[in-house]
C-alpha cells in the first residue's frame, strides 16, 4: 500500500488512524450557507431544537444535530463558500428539508411565541409507501435564509 506525508506538517498517512463508521453520524448531511450565522443559530436551536456538535467560529461554521437530523451551517462571507450561482433570497429553493423533531407541538410553540411566520400550519398527513400509509404530524417553516424545513413527528402506519 502506498502510502502520503505532508512534509509541510510532519503528517503521514501511516500515522493516522483508520476512518471508522459513527452509528450516529449520517451518511447525508446537508451544509447550507447563512448569511447570519448566529442569527441562523439562534432559530436553528433555540426554535427547532438542534444542538450544536461543534463550531469553526473563525470560518463561520457550525455542525448542528437534532437526533438522527444533523446539517452544517457556513456563513456566506467568511472562509471557503462553494458557491454554484449567486446568493439571491430565498437560499435553498426548489428543496425542503424533512426532518423529525421528537415534540412538534413544543416546536411549533416555540416558533409562535417567538412570532415566526409559518409557511405551512401544523397538519396531519398521510404519505403511500408501496402498500403502507405513513402518517405524520407536520408543519412548515422557513429558515432566516429561506430554507423550507418540513418538521414532523411520525404517526404510525397502517395498510394502504
Amino acid at each position: 500500500e502506498i502510502g502520503w506525508c505532508d512534509w509541510s506538517s510532519d503528517v503521514c498517512s501511516s500515522d493516522l488512524e483508520p476512518p471508522t463508521e459513527d452509528p450516529d453520524v449520517p451518511a447525508l448531511v446537508p451544509e447550507m450557507s447563512v448569511s447570519d450565522l448566529d442569527a441562523s443559530l439562534d432559530f436553528w436551536c433555540r426554535l427547532i431544537g438542534f444542538e450544536i456538535r461543534y463550531t469553526r467560529r473563525e470560518e463561520g461554521f457550525a455542525y448542528l444535530a437534532l437526533g438522527r437530523a444533523h446539517v452544517m451551517l457556513d456563513r456566506l462571507d467568511v472562509g471557503r463558500t462553494w458557491l454554484t450561482g449567486s446568493p439571491e433570497p430565498p437560499l435553498g429553493r426548489g428543496i425542503n428539508l424533512e426532518i423529525e423533531v421528537p415534540d412538534l407541538e413544543a416546536v411549533h410553540g416555540r416558533l409562535t411565541e417567538a412570532g415566526w411566520p409559518l409557511f405551512l400550519e401544523p397538519e396531519e398527513a398521510w404519505y403511500r409507501a408501496d402498500d403502507v400509509l405513513i402518517g405524520v404530524r407536520q408543519l412548515l417553516v422557513q429558515d432566516p435564509d429561506g430554507y423550507l424545513l418540513r418538521l414532523q413527528t411520525e404517526l404510525g402506519r397502517r395498510p394502504a
